[in-house]
């Protein structure tokens, strides 16, 4: 995708040495692709705190992302005690 979008350029980029349109079009191309192109696998793998998300390369990782979770856990609980005790009820059951 990205040499598409490179090659697009380099063209629109000479042909705007008869009609300067195009190296405007060729600027809008390159920040289209930067903006959206490029970005939107990223965008896409960005977790939210309840996704469990991609699996830390460290042992280091992997103690800050568990006492990460234990923490919003022991805040979720102090914030809402009826709901926890409700939620350890129906896991007993």
């Amino acid at each position: 995708m990205g040499t598409i979008i490179i090659s697009g350029t380099v063209v629109l980029v000479v042909l705007g040495f008869g009609n300067h349109l195009y190296w405007l079009a060729a600027v809008a191309l390159l920040f289209l692709y930067v903006q959206y192109g490029r970005d939107a696998s990223s965008t896409s793998s960005t977790s939210t705190p309840s996704s469990p998300g991609p699996a830390p390369t460290t042992y280091k990782a992997y103690r800050d992302r568990r006492d990460q979770q234990a923490k919003w856990e022991r805040r979720y609980r102090r914030e809402r005690p009826l709901e926890s005790r409700r939620q350890e009820r129906e896991r007993s059951k």
